[in-house]
């Protein structure tokens, strides 16, 4: 598509660049997905003065301000209340946004926070039930044409809370594999020490809390019981939206000072952040990735899809309900427990040990990945603004 054929769209998202942001990232690489497909796209960030008196109240006037000068087809207006720091301010968005312009809101975090907290349950459902007023996205869910989810469980809960018809458009990889991606592995576990046959074990993504790092670090002394050699590379950045700089700071001193109290603290290396390039080797370097989020490992997760693509054997916690179908895939190798250190290393135990399961992971999990790519993310984009926009394929 060319020329006035274009679909033009503003993408309003949260202000943090993609090394502290996972929705930035998102839309980075759904920018450049959407012009291989004829969609033209702005990103438009919410940008607050720093320390300002109703900074995001500000910073959401003048994104909208923005989209009203560009002249747009459409709206897409990317979600989560940890990129705007959960602030509510960013769902009055649509009261300044043209009226005659499609909206389209995704969201990425949804079912477990309010603003304001207080406001009664069933005070927010008689709002939602009636299309006036989201708990977490404001005016941005109610009044957009479409609703984009990436999974099952917010499919579920804005169907349940609101009543909106929603459109599924599963993640894809955040780290897209390399052509010399094995060498840069090699590369890569040489610089770091690691001895010829040593095991090395993965997390990949950005590093908070919930990811489960406390209990990883915990289950490495069991582990090099078994082999004395392994090590473990934690890849990728401290600071996020979701984790401001000083408690970043203290998150990784906290996590430096248990790898020194179970006595790991050589096997332990933190990277930072990395660029896309050195992401991809930190994977290929993996013999074993683990993931051991303590809500669960879905497919929702970015970090995940990367892993799988890039045919690494990966170890995941289970959620409370179970998991969906990535845990009945036999893709993954999947903790009984979170939060469980024994759990743990048992699972990555067992998947260490036994080279045909680890064959066997990476081959289910590339086909699994193989339905997860960027041309498919885009086209499903595209083709739903074309159903808005009532033109037709061709």
């Amino acid at each position: 598509m060319v020329g006035d054929d274009r679909i033009r769209v503003a993408m309003p998202h949260g202000p943090a660049p993609v090394d502290r942001d996972g929705v930035s990232d998102y839309v980075a690489h759904l920018v450049r997905a959407l012009d291989d497909v004829g969609v033209t796209v702005t990103p438009v960030p919410l940008r607050p003065a720093d320390r300002a008196p109703l900074r995001w109240l500000t910073a959401t006037a003048r994104a909208a301000e923005r989209v009203r000068r560009l002249g747009v087809d459409l709206v897409h207006v990317q979600f989560a209340p940890s990129a705007y720091r959960f602030s509510g301010l960013p769902g009055l968005l649509p009261f300044r946004l043209p009226g005659t312009v499609p909206l389209v809101t995704t969201v990425h975090e949804y079912g477990s926070w309010a603003v304001p907290s207080w406001l009664p349950g069933p005070l927010w459902s008689l709002l939602e039930r009636a299309r006036l007023w989201d708990r977490e996205t404001g005016r941005l869910v109610p009044a957009s044409a479409a609703v984009v989810v990436t999974n099952d469980g917010h499919d579920v809960a804005v169907r349940a809370r609101t009543g909106t018809p929603t459109v599924r458009v599963p993640l894809a990889p955040n780290v897209t594999d390399r052509p010399d991606g094995s060498t840069a592995g090699r590369r890569l576990r040489a610089e770091i020490g690691l001895p010829a046959g040593a095991p090395l074990l993965v997390f990949f993504g950005f590093v908070h809390p919930v990811k489960g790092i406390r209990h990883l670090i915990g289950a490495l002394p069991a582990l090099r019981r078994e082999h004395p050699e392994l090590r473990l590379l934690v890849a990728g950045g401290f600071t996020s939206q979701a984790l401001p700089e000083a408690e970043a700071r203290a998150f990784r001193d906290e996590l430096t000072a248990l790898t020194h109290r179970h006595g790991v603290a050589d096997a332990v290396t933190f990277t930072g952040y990395l660029p896309p390039e050195r992401a991809s080797a930190a994977l290929h370097a993996a013999d074993v990735v683990v993931l051991p989020f303590t809500a669960g490992v879905t497919l929702k997760s970015g970090a995940l899809l990367a892993a799988l693509a890039h045919g690494r054997p990966t170890v995941v916690t289970v959620p409370d309900d179970g998991g969906d179908g990535l845990h009945r895939s036999g893709a993954v190798a999947v903790v009984p427990e979170r939060r469980d250190s024994d759990a743990l290393a048992g699972t990555v135990g067992r998947v260490l040990a036994d080279p045909a399961l680890r064959r066997r992971l990476a081959e289910r999990g590339r086909t699994l990945a193989a339905g997860y790519a960027w041309p498919r993310v885009a086209t499903a984009h595209r083709d739903l603004y074309r159903r808005l926009l009532g033109r037709h394929d061709g």
